[in-house]
């Protein structure tokens, strides 16, 4: 099934990354760093599918070699905390072919980077576990005419209403930087991110697949979907080698759940639209109806009829015990129904969309204590160049660590996060959750019976005629 992922990233040196550690890792190569001198070697690394450097119109042509392409890109960020390439990183659809993604990929790049003056580097990585993506690490400076690098951003002088500069006390005159591209605008990434998507969904059509993704969350797409809970590192681990896992679980069930509510919500709509087409003049009460259905039938065997007046007294008594016995206190019903089901789909949501949270903020506090003693030694290391080395044995490690930091901050309290209230509350939520889709089942046993009720009353009228048209023919013949 299709997904849609797509990340973005800046690869900075302020952070203790270099451009050419990260392109020989993503790459699967061996290059040698000329800012530092140190030489990266990952040709060991696996799944690598494809690598390719595209150029814009007036990058030197030297640059396809990935080697001269980021050591020019170190060489010429001089500042420390330089900010050397933007990476993406997406997933692709796993419907398509290797060669259709590739071609896929191209295309997305060319259109929305390369075209617009960036050096696209194209790592395509495959394990053989579902989930194949791709890395594309981009340039960060235009290039001039000359096929030489131009600047990030230029000096703008701030004038007065006189159409003066304004000259501060330290003697200079104010200035804004101004960017000379607008590849860091924020409309940027919103923009990128659905031409991905509308890329991958043109290709899907083209080749007849029902799948489509969309890069906007459920919240943003007006769905009313249940929102499935974080997995976690390990328990993705485990069910990519086919070990069921507690979460993987949990979305497995509420995906059915989804799917059930879909039905279940277009199997009201269906009764609420029968309803609707209903004759309003000399309708019988749906008592008459039952009645009629045991009246005129004809049974071929004594099991048959017995299961007929059964099911017949069923939903006689689903109309008594419930007050429908003519169409208008059945369609009152129905509103009733819609009513419950959004109100009970509605508290499923925000339930679950809290267990989310929490989980995931549970997730990020184990991330957090498995991953600190490797960061303080990171942390404690002073050779700039150790320091690196390390990071990159560790990266993945280091970058986890620092994302839950992040995330976790606003949560800490004299230095300690409230784990057992979160696992506590989510006990509390699961068992809220719980009763909720008690209400839901229950709803979904009274559709049922409404729609029996709809099926038999469909097919008395459809009876009718027919027996209309017999009475008919047999009359003539009798003349």
């Amino acid at each position: 099934m299709a997904i849609y992922h797509l990340s973005i990233k800046i690869i900075s040196r302020g952070k203790g990354k270099s451009a050419v550690a990260s392109a020989a890792y993503r790459a699967g190569e061996k290059i040698k760093n000329e800012y530092d001198g140190q030489t990266h070697n990952y040709t060991k690394k696996k799944g690598i599918e494809h690598t390719e450097i595209m150029l814009p119109e007036h990058a030197p042509p030297e640059y396809t070699d990935r080697s001269v392409l980021w050591n020019e890109v170190e060489k010429i960020e001089k500042a420390k905390n330089s900010q050397l390439a933007r990476e993406i990183e997406i997933a692709l659809p796993v419907e398509l072919s290797k060669e259709q993604n590739l071609i896929l990929v191209r295309e997305y790049v060319k259109k929305n980077f390369v075209d617009n003056g960036m050096c696209a580097d194209i790592c395509i990585h495959d394990t053989g576990k579902g989930n194949p993506h791709a890395h594309i690490m981009l340039t960060m400076r235009p290039f001039t005419d000359k096929k030489e690098w131009g600047s990030k951003a230029r000096k703008e002088y701030v004038l007065n209403a006189k159409g003066e500069r304004i000259k501060l006390k330290s003697g200079e005159f104010k200035s804004v930087k101004v960017s000379t591209v607008d590849w860091n605008e924020q409309t940027k990434a919103e923009e990128w991110r659905k031409a991905w998507a509308d890329e991958v969904n043109a290709v899907l059509e083209q080749q007849n697949t029902a799948e489509r993704i969309d890069h906007r969350s459920f919240k943003r797409q007006g769905k009313e979907e249940l929102p499935t809970i974080h997995m976690g590192v390990a328990a993705c681990q485990m069910e990519q080698k086919g070990i069921p896992t507690e979460r993987g679980n949990i979305n497995r069930a509420i995906k059915i759940n989804n799917r059930e509510i879909r039905q279940l919500k277009k199997q009201i709509y269906e009764i609420d639209k029968w309803l609707k087409s209903i004759p309003e003049d000399n309708e019988p009460t749906l008592i008459e109806t039952i009645d009629s259905i045991l009246q005129n039938r004809k049974y071929r065997t004594p099991e048959q009829k017995f299961s007929t007046f059964k099911k017949a007294a069923n939903l006689a008594n689903f109309i008594i015990d419930n007050d429908i016995n003519d169409y208008e206190k059945m369609h009152g019903k129905v509103k009733g129904m819609k009513d419950r089901l959004y109100v009970v789909r509605q508290a499923l949501k925000s339930k679950e969309t809290r267990i989310k949270e929490l989980n995931e903020n549970i997730d990020k506090r184990n991330v957090y204590r498995e991953y600190e003693p490797i960061v303080a030694e990171y942390d404690s290391i002073k050779s700039a160049k150790k320091r690196q080395q390390f990071y990159y044995e560790h990266d993945y490690k280091i970058i986890q660590f620092r994302s839950a930091e992040k995330h976790l901050k606003k949560h800490f309290k004299n230095g300690k996060l409230p784990l057992k209230k979160w696992k506590s509350e989510v006990e509390e939520l699961t068992a809220e959750k719980n009763g909720l889709y008690q209400q839901y089942y229950k709803l979904k046993d009274d559709v049922k019976m409404f729609d029996d009720v709809r099926r038999e009353v469909d097919e008395i009228m459809r009876a009718e005629p027919q027996k209309e048209r017999q009475q008919t023919r047999k009359h003539e013949m009798e003349l």
